[in-house]
């Protein structure tokens, strides 16, 4: 990034922190994928909040970033382990904020198995969550009953266009990882494993570069959809797998079990959108598959009569070239922010909650003459 986008994105967050500007400092911790351009958000937040600590997503951190974060804030090593059993929760939370108002800004709903517990135990008060993603938002919903009220982004149309670039990044890092093998996308039947915003991207781009596509989604109406759009829609999930000789799965919510694997095509390429223990159960995957490296991303893994190739480990393979998706992710992390003064004014119930309309317009609008040049 050139000094002069540095000093334009420094001075975008700091318009839209005077925007929504919070009356009460509460204390805050922060869950992001820690990409080279995030330090400028790490400090708006540091500017909305007393940011007590970052929890970087462990495999997307840039060295660079943590090291410009680490210089002003606290980062602390993040496991999922961490925030599921509600003694190691509390005790981390207690040795960061004892006693103070606590935002907890989220990214996969990581606090969503311990909430209850942190918001009647914790000495001080859980303001309240502000989730990122889908996989996160569905975690909160799905609870019968929420102590705090949380704030989700995921659904907001500010993140529409993210959603849309993530889908081209996935496809574009999934066919790099391919060459890197001397095979490419062209020719190779590619099966997409949900149909929501990721899901339909990667299938849009993969249809553009005249790839043929099958999507399965367990959701009627998401099948519907894709039917509409000229994509041919799985009847079952096996026998798309044995078809497909690249699968893209993008459910957030364990697209694959142990034994779905012996389904995949001979020489099938597997890749996915999100971490690989959200995606896949390779700890099911039969022990009599061998795991041969055949290149710094790529695994082949064997057993007699089969073997599939899995991209980056079954992790997100865009953040293997950056996952950038240039300036719209700051119309995300504005809305985030926005979040964060709703709870603070104490006027949100417990239960879902999104940004309104009027606050979407403004960040939209304050974005636009940042970078609409």
């Amino acid at each position: 990034m050139e000094a002069f986008e540095r000093v334009r994105l420094d001075s975008f967050f700091g318009r839209i922190a005077q925007q929504f500007a919070t009356t009460e400092r509460p204390a805050s911790f922060l869950i992001t994928h820690l990409l080279p351009e995030r330090p400028h958000f790490v400090r708006a937040v540091a500017t909305q909040t007393d940011l007590r600590a970052v929890l970087p997503k462990p495999k997307s951190i840039n060295p660079v970033a943590r090291r410009a974060v680490e210089k002003t804030v606290q980062c602390d090593t993040l496991t999922r382990g961490m925030f599921e059993e509600p003694d190691a929760a509390l005790d981390y939370l207690e040795g960061r904020a004892a006693g103070a108002d606590v935002v907890l800004l989220d990214v996969g709903g990581y606090f969503a198995p311990v909430l209850d517990e942190l918001c009647n135990r914790f000495s001080g008060r859980i303001v309240g969550v502000v989730e990122d993603t889908e996989n996160g938002h569905k975690r909160y919903a799905g609870r019968d009953k929420l102590p705090c009220p949380v704030v989700s982004v995921a659904r907001s149309p500010l993140k529409d266009p993210e959603d849309y670039l993530v889908g081209q990044s996935v496809a574009f890092s999934a066919e790099a990882l391919m060459r890197e093998c001397g095979d490419i996308m062209h020719g190779r039947p590619a099966l997409v494993i949900g149909f929501g915003k990721l899901g339909s991207s990667i299938a849009r781009l993969l249809h553009a570069k005249n790839v043929a596509v099958t999507v399965y989604d367990i959701d009627p109406v998401r099948r519907a959809q894709a039917l509409s759009q000229g994509f041919t829609v799985a009847r079952d999930r096996e026998t798309a797998l044995a078809a497909a000789g690249l699968v893209l799965c993008a459910t957030g919510a364990m697209s694959l079990r142990g034994d779905d694997f012996p389904h995949l095509r001979n020489g099938a390429y597997l890749a996915t959108v999100t971490s690989s223990e959200d995606e896949l159960d390779l700890e099911g995957l039969p022990d009599v598959y061998t795991r041969t490296p055949v290149g710094e991303h790529v695994t082949r893994y064997a057993t007699t009569g089969h073997f599939f190739y899995l991209l980056n480990g079954g992790n997100a393979v865009n953040f293997l070239h950056g996952a950038s998706v240039g300036p719209f992710i700051f119309l995300v992390q504005a809305e985030i922010l926005a979040g964060v003064r709703m709870l603070t004014r104490g006027e949100l119930a417990a239960g879902m909650h999104e940004a309104t309309a009027a606050d979407r317009r403004i960040i939209a609008d304050t974005w636009l003459n940042y970078f609409n040049r």
